[in-house]
């Protein structure tokens, strides 16, 4: 049965892009319905608020950009549209004050999404959004109209302009599903084939270290990676010894790295230095150090504080007879390499690389085989960390594709 709100730009996806879309059109005068599967709005965005809602970065701007990769160059004027000097101004105009912590990171106030989520979605409706939750996209029908599952059964739409706000495919019990993937490519839009982003990976412990240790938190290390293209990075941080192997912030920097290299050579391999603040030649002055009838754990506890977790890993990873040659120690100490084998399931993962590719896409987030229809957010093939890259992300591209949904509406007129 046709709808009321066919006269609305459709807004497919209740998330952060989405209703950055929304808020641009309507802001321009632009009617604006947004629909969305589930019973309440951005439910992604709320789960990422559980312990602190991570809006953005406040590192150099440079350095903020660099984060995105090879995408920079599709995303870099989105970005200076939107940066995170903008994110921290859009929230303090919703009521919601910001702060910048120790590691750069920023959030409001109070770490919680919710105040945030529903000052946004006060805003919209103020300037005449409206909303229609339960409403699952189905894609097409024959004539090209959206079809809509709502409780009252199926709607067909002919909205003047659709922009798209789907997600990737991680977290698919929040709505991030990629249901929308065939519909796509069954129009002719290229989609890149999704993968795990900012995710974990497999390494396949002793059942010693997973008994003990699974859940534990690694803290104070530092690690480095070489790239398939040769480019090697080192960051500070930490990360979490799993079940399965490794998972947290600091695995997660360099997830992409380490995807591409399993897809190629089946495994990759990272080094930690367990003692980041320490030099090498300390480490080594610290292991030659006479122990006398003390046990090697207790001399790397007394000498050098290794213990728990840190002393486990050395353990796990190293032959025996490391342990009577202190230079081969202390090299381990300083570079352990740990080799992961498969990233996790992308039902895991916290965000999703691959999708619509750029070169489907004109300057302003248009679908070129389907004029009219816009996508912004995870639908789009580009994957950042974790950190506020990811929040800023598709809040700017949101708000480009809802400016470039309304100048295309303008030029049609």
């Amino acid at each position: 049965m046709p709808d009321t709100h066919a006269a609305h730009v459709a807004v497919i996806g209740g998330g952060p892009a989405g209703l950055m879309a929304a808020g641009a059109l309507a802001a321009a005068g632009v009617p604006v319905t947004v629909f969305d599967a589930k019973p309440s709005l951005g439910r992604k965005f709320l789960r990422a608020g559980v312990g602190g809602l991570n809006l953005t970065h406040g590192e150099e701007y440079a350095a903020f950009c660099s984060r995105f990769g090879d995408r920079l160059p599709q995303l870099q004027a989105m970005l200076d549209r939107f940066p995170p000097s903008s994110v921290r101004h859009w929230a303090e105009g919703l009521g919601v004050d910001t702060f910048e912590g120790s590691s750069g990171r920023v959030f409001p106030v109070d770490m919680k999404a919710a105040p945030l989520l529903r000052a946004w979605v006060q805003r919209l409706r103020g300037l005449g959004v409206q909303f229609r939750l339960r409403h699952r996209w189905l894609g097409w029908d024959a004539d090209g109209g959206l079809r809509l599952l709502s409780p009252a059964g199926e709607l067909a739409l002919s909205p003047p302009a659709t922009v798209l706000a789907l997600g990737g495919g991680s977290w698919p019990q929040l709505g991030s599903d990629a249901a929308w993937v065939p519909w796509l490519r069954a129009r002719g839009v290229a989609v890149a084939a999704m993968r795990s982003a900012n995710c974990g990976f497999d390494v396949g412990w002793t059942p010693y270290l997973r008994g003990r240790f699974a859940g534990t938190q690694l803290k104070s290390v530092a690690l480095s990676f070489t790239d398939m293209r040769g480019r090697t990075a080192t960051r500070r941080g930490e990360f979490v010894i799993s079940e399965y192997g490794v998972e947290g912030s600091l695995i997660y920097a360099f997830s992409q790295g380490l995807r591409e290299a399993i897809a190629a050579e089946g495994r990759a391999t990272f080094t930690l230095d367990l003692l980041p603040e320490h030099s090498a030649e300390r480490v080594l002055s610290g292991l030659a150090h006479p122990r006398g009838a003390r046990s090697m754990s207790s001399h790397l506890q007394s000498r050098l504080g290794i213990t728990g977790v840190k002393s486990a890993l050395l353990h796990e990873v190293l032959d025996k007879d490391v342990f009577a040659d202190a230079a081969r120690l202390a090299r381990g100490i300083k570079a352990l390499p740990i080799t992961v084998i498969a990233a996790r399931p992308l039902a895991e993962a916290i965000s999703t690389a691959g999708g619509v590719r750029f070169d489907a896409v004109d300057e302003r987030l248009m679908l070129k085989a389907l004029p009219g229809v816009f996508v912004a957010g995870e639908m789009l093939d580009w994957e950042a960390p974790t950190g506020g890259y990811l929040l800023t992300a598709c809040l700017a591209q949101g708000l480009w594709a809802g400016e470039g949904a309304r100048d295309w509406l303008r030029a049609e007129r």
